[in-house]
């Protein structure tokens, strides 16, 4: 019984990861061309993808949650709760990855380069997420919490 609820952990696990990692994923990557695309420092780069990642990220909670009848006032402190913690972990891993991969920052939006290291250092940031949603969700924390509210056990 030990090994089926172990499975059902992971797979809950994962599920949540790569929920996270989808919003993340497209706020980074849209932060990234558009940094690149209008020639803005590495910094400037890092700073849009970051905030566009946690919009994303938080949009991709929020949303299925406020359509099931939630108010947004419900909703806020159930999305900070469920993913904070996991796009901090993938937004420090995939920067950092993207900043010390040489050449990764400088390459052009035409250039297989870019786009390789990104998808890298996204599927790093998400193995990374991963032991800590699977802990949180063991607790009843993290998308346990909004999982429990998608399905309507709780409102």
């Amino acid at each position: 019984m030990q090994h089926a609820h172990t499975q059902s952990l992971n797979r809950i696990a994962f599920s949540a990861t790569v929920h996270c990692l989808t919003g993340c994923a497209i706020g980074e990557i849209l932060g990234m061309i558009i940094g690149n695309a209008l020639d803005l420092p590495a910094g400037a780069t890092v700073a849009l993808s970051i905030a566009l990642a946690f919009a994303f990220g938080y949009s991709f909670t929020s949303l299925p949650l406020l359509r099931a009848g939630m108010t947004l006032g419900a909703v806020i402190p159930l999305a900070l709760a469920s993913d904070t913690i996991s796009i901090t972990i993938m937004e420090i891993v995939d920067n950092s990855i993207m900043l010390l991969l040489p050449g990764a920052m400088d390459a052009g939006l035409d250039q297989f380069g870019f786009y390789a290291a990104l998808a890298l250092a996204l599927l790093i940031a998400g193995a990374a997420a991963f032991p800590v949603n699977r802990w949180l969700i063991a607790r009843g924390k993290g998308h346990a919490v909004v999982h429990e509210h998608r399905h309507g056990h709780a409102r």
